[in-house]
């Protein structure tokens, strides 16, 4: 194998692996964005789990009520 077919057999190598690189990259910007969102629901429940201890299994039960249609 002489200079130029190295230099071509690297160059695609690169390449395909600069297309897999950002295939993953992608894939792993997706998963962050997905579980950021399930993260901001959770601190959301846990601060409503939170005040509704805080003002009492009486409170709870009322908004509970409200929110249900009950």
């Amino acid at each position: 194998m002489d200079y130029e077919e190295k230099v071509d057999d690297t160059s695609k190598k690169l390449d395909v692996h600069l297309a897999e690189c950002a295939l993953r990259y992608h894939t792993i910007a997706d998963s962050l964005v997905r579980g950021e969102k399930v993260m901001n629901r959770l601190q959301l429940l846990i601060g409503l789990l939170a005040v509704m201890v805080l003002l009492g299994p009486g409170f709870a039960a009322e908004l509970l009520k409200k929110f249900v249609g009950g």
